[in-house]
C-alpha cells in the first residue's frame, strides 16, 4: 500500500479538513450540551464530503486508472509475491 498515492489529492485533503472542523465542532457542542451547535457540525461534517466530492468531479481527485494499467499493477504484485 506504500506504493499507492491513495487520497494523495486536494480533493480528498480538502474533504478531510472540512469533515475534521466539523467533527470538532460536533464534539465540543455534545459536550456543552447544546444540540443545535452539534447537528451544526454534523452538516459540516457532511459538507466535507460534499466539497471533496465537488473537487474530484472537478478534476482534483485520483485519475480513473486504465484496465491495461490495473492488469499491469496486477501481474506485478503477482510477480512480488511469487518467490
Amino acid at each position: 500500500m506504500a506504493g499507492s498515492s491513495h487520497g494523495h489529492t486536494p480533493a480528498a485533503w480538502t474533504g478531510v479538513i472540512i469533515s475534521f472542523i466539523g467533527f470538532c465542532i460536533a464534539g465540543l457542542f455534545m459536550v456543552a450540551a447544546n444540540p443545535l451547535g452539534f447537528w451544526a457540525g454534523i452538516a459540516v461534517v457532511l459538507l466535507g464530503g460534499v466539497v471533496g466530492l465537488a473537487m474530484k468531479m472537478a478534476g482534483l481527485g485520483m485519475p480513473k486508472e486504465s484496465s491495461e494499467l490495473a492488469e499491469a499493477r496486477a501481474r506485478a504484485g503477482q510477480a512480488q509475491t511469487s518467490f
